[in-house]
């Protein structure tokens, strides 16, 4: 199952996809905010296959939404009627500045951001219960 990542921006939006098995994340692309912004994400989840997608919920220090979850939230809306996968959420704290310490020459990282989130998501998806040793 393929997976695709957005870390939401009010400039740029960072993309990311995971391999086939949906274990491991990639950061993909990065893309202006502007009115080609749901034709262009459509776009990827078609030729990437993609079945599922996973938006950064974006808080504050306190764990409260920020002031960019309201536009997340108008975002996602708008990409519910243009795509036929689920969409899902991924609390997420300072994956921007995450990805800048470990893309020290990277200009702009909100790929890496995405990827990030998406990995944070597969993680939890994919822990197995440890088994107990007799």
């Amino acid at each position: 199952m393929r997976y695709l990542g957005i870390d939401y921006g009010t400039k740029r939006v960072g993309v990311a996809v995971s391999d086939e098995s949906g274990t491991l994340a990639f950061p993909y692309a990065i893309l202006e905010n502007e009115k080609s912004l749901i034709g262009e994400i459509k776009t990827i989840c078609v030729k990437e296959h993609i079945e599922q997608i996973v938006v950064g919920e974006s808080m504050d220090y306190k764990g409260r939404p920020n002031l960019v979850m309201e536009e997340i939230g108008r975002f996602v809306a708008e990409l519910k009627e243009s795509v036929e996968v689920p969409i899902l959420h991924e609390r997420e704290f300072l994956s921007t500045q995450q990805a800048r310490f470990f893309q020290l020459e990277k200009k702009r990282v909100d790929d890496s951001a995405a990827a990030i989130i998406l990995q944070s998501y597969l993680d939890k998806k994919n822990v197995k219960p440890l088994e107990k040793s007799v």
